[in-house]
């Protein structure tokens, strides 16, 4: 097979890893991709939200699955467009994207199903939402209702915290479309686990758990991100707590946009919040997380690729994966102060010297110390698959 991954980040780099030890895969691109994903497959300089270049891409290189990545070109209507170009796609259509293009939407699905989750509204005028705060008192949440790369959510611990979250999004527009509505919802105290399923349209099948964390600083502190690391698997999600998810979250949402008209294909991933009460519902993601992805494709010890194919298929009842009982971590490396969204790029200078030191001579390492990447096999971290033959 002729296989094409979308995207260029870690979570990519996991995906197009994995999907290389394939056996089925003749061939292996990744568009745009980066310099590490470079070393599992061909790297192809066409944005993931361009959606024409990809399609004509796709035909002309005779394509035989596409696997997306991030959220955007999803939500866009990526996989509706390689679909109707005949290029097989593992990946929800635009209409269920929406779960994640839009907080409001998702919630509203939530109370609709019976999925536990918070108690929100939804806001357009920000003198409306700040009454609905004052009304519920710090903590408080302040969700974008669009896609912000995980800088559209607020924990606010007090009111002016929430009411500056409300301006920034409503008056200054500094989150753009995505910001044009706003979802505030009750503050929710627990544990964070991320629970993923492949989904057919019909049926879920459980990945691992996994668990990230979302705070820049030390000790859960700091704003939100997009993820400083993860871990897998999540000690909080016991094999009972598992099977409540899949009950109460996974398949009743999966039920619901079957009965909505819009059949959920692709990874279901359901962020949730530990509570005393019980698992509620934060939100739910229509992509693999990252970084979670990079510590579930480290443990798998299936071929990904027949699974995927039969997620799109609609056929996912007869598939079974098998993990690694090891666990695995990842560590996100990030600049100490990241630029905030709309901020612009920052001018790099070089820090001023403060006295002169005398070069050391350059000395060469001692062999074995330094290498050019870690050796994996050397401490068995490499599935089975991918170790050469003999070993």
């Amino acid at each position: 097979m002729r296989v094409l991954v979308v995207g260029a980040g870690g979570r990519e780099h996991a995906l197009t890893w994995a999907i290389a030890a394939s056996p089925l895969v003749d061939a292996l691109y990744c568009a745009p991709g980066n310099a590490g994903i470079g070393e599992e497959a061909e790297c192809v300089p066409i944005g993931a939200t361009d959606i024409a270049g990809l399609v004509e891409f796709c035909r002309r290189e005779r394509i035989d699955f596409v696997v997306v990545g991030p959220e955007a070109p999803l939500v866009l209507g990526l996989v509706d467009a390689f679909e109707a170009a005949g290029v097989p796609t593992f990946g929800p259509s635009a209409a269920a994207a929406e779960l994640e293009g839009s907080k409001g939407y998702a919630k509203d699905l939530c109370r609709r199903a019976g999925i536990p989750t918070a108690t929100h509204r939804r806001f357009r005028d920000p003198a409306a939402a700040k009454a609905f705060i004052m009304s519920h008192r710090a903590p408080i949440v302040v969700k974008a209702d669009g896609l912000a790369a995980g800088k559209g959510v607020t924990v606010a611990t007090d009111l002016d915290t929430a009411f500056r979250a409300v301006d920034a999004a409503l008056i200054e527009r500094r989150l753009g479309a995505a910001g044009l509505e706003i979802v505030v919802e009750d503050f929710l105290e627990g544990e964070e686990a991320s629970f993923f399923a492949l989904v057919d349209g019909k049926n879920a099948l459980p990945l691992a758990t996994a668990q990230d964390y979302k705070r820049l600083g030390g000790g859960d502190t700091g704003p939100n991100t997009g993820g400083m690391g993860a871990c897998s698997p999540a000690p909080c999600l016991t094999p009972a707590l598992e099977g409540i998810v899949m009950e109460r979250f996974i398949l009743p949402a999966v039920a619901a946009m079957e009965r909505e008209g819009r059949p959920f294909k692709g990874v279901l991933y359901a962020g949730l919040m530990l509570t005393e009460a019980g698992p509620m519902l934060l939100e739910f993601n229509v992509r693999f997380g990252d970084p979670e992805a990079q510590v579930l494709m480290m443990r798998l010890m299936s071929d990904p690729l027949p699974a995927l194919i039969a997620a799109r298929d609609g056929v996912l009842k007869s598939v079974d994966l098998r993990w690694h009982a090891e666990h695995a971590v990842c560590v996100v490396m990030a600049a100490s102060h990241p630029p905030r969204r709309g901020a612009g790029p920052r001018r790099w200078r070089p820090r001023a010297r403060r006295h002169r030191t005398r070069r050391r001579p350059h000395r060469r390492p001692r062999p074995g110390l330094c290498r050019r990447r870690p050796d994996p096999l050397a401490r068995g971290l490499l599935p089975p698959r991918h170790r050469p033959p003999g070993d």
